[in-house]
């Protein structure tokens, strides 16, 4: 059945104007975006069979502007149409934190980071740079490393936060994996800006490693603080 041959009340427009968006399924929103199918297809069913093919959001997020207009019923427009779309989803996320974020908590860390990491494919260290008070005043990446590899030295981290006249720093970088239990080099590499940190009256108050939720993990995110790679 054609979109035009469905009842209003079953449309995803209309369904979005009457009930709200989280009414719509994963599907649904993504043909919203792509408007009208070709002919003779109906835009719901690309959407979902999108969705379906690159299995989760994240995944269809990450994929470029040429895989997307390959795909069926997608094309050039509408692939840059779901390009704009998850870029303005990324942007509201990073406005929502205003530009000087209370960054006290690993949760807070996690919210600050997440979008911006979480289309990566390879391992990107950065340091968060704080006022007295724990509020952001400057950020910088470190390194950017491969899918399983990244080389930190206290002299690149810390010459950034000498600079800023930051009174504490908080370590960040992600696993593209998913997974983000520290490997015994994440443990290190903290263990080495802690004492560094140490010697220049800089305090490290935490390294977050951010991963993706599953059903078995709640959260997408560890702190090593909180593991207790932080305490002798």
């Amino acid at each position: 059945m054609k979109l035009l041959d469905q009842p209003a009340s079953e449309r995803p427009r209309e369904r979005l104007r009457d009930k709200g968006p989280d009414s719509l399924s994963h599907g649904e929103l993504v043909a919203i975006l792509l408007r009208t199918g070709v002919k003779g297809t109906n835009v719901v069913d690309i959407g979902k069979q999108l969705v379906q093919r690159y299995a989760s959001l994240h995944a269809l997020a990450q994929a470029s502007w040429e895989d997307l207009a390959k795909e069926p019923g997608i094309g050039p427009d509408k692939a840059v149409t779901l390009i704009a779309a998850f870029s303005l989803a990324k942007r509201l996320v990073k406005e929502e934190h205003g530009h000087a974020p209370l960054l006290e908590t690993p949760d807070a860390v996690a919210g600050y980071m997440r979008e911006e990491v979480r289309l990566r494919k390879t391992e990107v260290f950065q340091v968060l740079l704080l006022n007295i008070r724990r509020k952001l005043i400057g950020k910088a990446k470190i390194s950017d490393g491969t899918l399983d590899t990244i080389l930190v030295h206290p002299r690149e981290v810390f010459q950034y936060a000498i600079a800023a006249n930051a009174a504490a720093i908080l370590l960040v970088h992600n696993h593209p994996s998913g997974d983000p239990t520290p490997s015994e080099a994440d443990i290190k590499v903290t263990r080495d800006l802690i004492r560094a940190g140490q010697l220049l009256k800089i305090e490290v108050l935490d390294h977050v490693i951010l991963g993706r939720k599953t059903q078995e993990r709640e959260r997408d995110y560890v702190s090593l603080r909180e593991l207790g790679y932080f305490y002798s």
